[in-house]
């Protein structure tokens, strides 16, 4: 009960009492969630999302490592040496992974809320599984490297070998095309000069340029102040800021470097920049089980009135050309 104050009379007091007897609390009828955050590397996965299905292996990519032939020079003969027969051809294979969110409903709670619910819990605990996994997920993404239960994450994805020696079940040392860059950048602040140098790194082991970058909030915020200082505003002759209803803008929502924007994500470790290339990198999702929801059934077996049911994400994240990314560590980065 809230302490009386204002147009309440004070708490505890007859008048008080008598007012929370006969009159109905003024409920704001939605629920404000307090507990979760948005992540660019989940929105552009889900975006760009390739549809699995069963099987073992339900990833398996063929990749080409090496020439299948050679080239040879030639005089006016038109001669050449007999060709020999080269494997060029690889197999990269993953494993979707399982994420279940049990959703419960108690057969009292319906009974209690029918009618009288300002927020039915059942729609407030259907809404938070979503969220819940999307949370989980992101954090796999940016963390996890060996346990094969979870999305096995950027760190192995997008790794020169020496953190991670296999993944896709191709190994970096014997196939080094299999290879990302990785660069440590040696305790220095993030600037465009500097990001410049890594891009050029990416486009020249890859042969491609990377489609977004993505680092901590604290990483990020101190490359934009690279950009901040060399901002100008130019003022249209005879008018001036208070003239413009928005106001003069300044800074920005993403970074452009090269081309290339730099989203800050919550999810990843300062001090550490991804450079990613959209068009190798996707998340595989089972086309039965994209945020799919079992239905819910009777737990009278187990002696209660009620029911249950879950949430289903079948995916991996599958990156099917390591080349072509690239991982930076080592940046400052600013505590917010």
């Amino acid at each position: 009960m809230p302490i009386g104050g204002g147009i309440l009379p004070a708490s505890g007091s007859n008048q008080f009492n008598e007012l929370t007897y006969v009159t109905r609390r003024a409920f704001i009828p939605k629920l404000v969630v307090q507990i979760y955050n948005s992540t660019p590397l989940m929105a552009a996965l889900i975006a760009n999302s390739q549809t699995a299905s069963g099987g073992v292996s339900s990833v398996t990519v063929p990749v080409q490592g090496s020439q299948f032939v050679n080239a040879q020079w030639s005089d006016y003969s038109g001669s050449f040496a007999q060709p020999s027969v080269q494997q060029g051809a690889y197999q990269a294979e993953f494993n979707l992974k399982l994420l279940v969110s049990p959703v419960p409903f108690l057969g009292m709670e319906g009974a209690v809320q029918q009618d009288y619910a300002i927020i039915p819990l059942i729609e407030a605990r259907m809404n938070d599984a979503t969220n819940v996994m999307m949370e989980a997920m992101a954090t796999s993404l940016y963390n996890n490297t060996s346990d094969q239960q979870q999305f096995i994450g950027l760190p192995a994805a997008i790794d020169d070998g020496t953190g991670t020696a296999t993944y896709g079940n191709i190994n970096r040392t014997t196939e080094t095309w299999w290879k990302s860059k990785q660069y440590a950048a040696g305790s220095v602040n993030p600037t465009r000069q500097n990001v410049l140098q890594y891009i050029s790194g990416t486009v020249k082991n890859g042969a491609e340029v990377p489609t977004f970058g993505v680092c901590g909030f604290g990483t990020w915020t101190l490359l934009a102040q690279d950009y901040v200082g060399q901002e100008n505003y130019m003022i249209t002759p005879g008018g001036g800021f208070d003239g413009d209803a928005n106001g003069p803008q300044a800074a920005f929502r993403a970074l452009m470097v090269a081309g290339v924007p730099i989203y800050p994500d919550p999810f990843c470790p300062e001090g550490t920049l991804y450079f990613l290339n959209s068009n190798y990198l996707s998340l595989y999702i089972h086309e039965q089980a994209s945020f799919a929801f079992t239905g819910f059934e009777s737990t009278l077996p187990n002696f209660q009135i009620g029911y249950v049911g879950a949430v289903l994400m079948i995916a991996e994240l599958v990156n099917t050309k390591p080349k072509a990314m690239t991982k930076i560590t080592g940046y400052n980065s600013i505590s917010l």
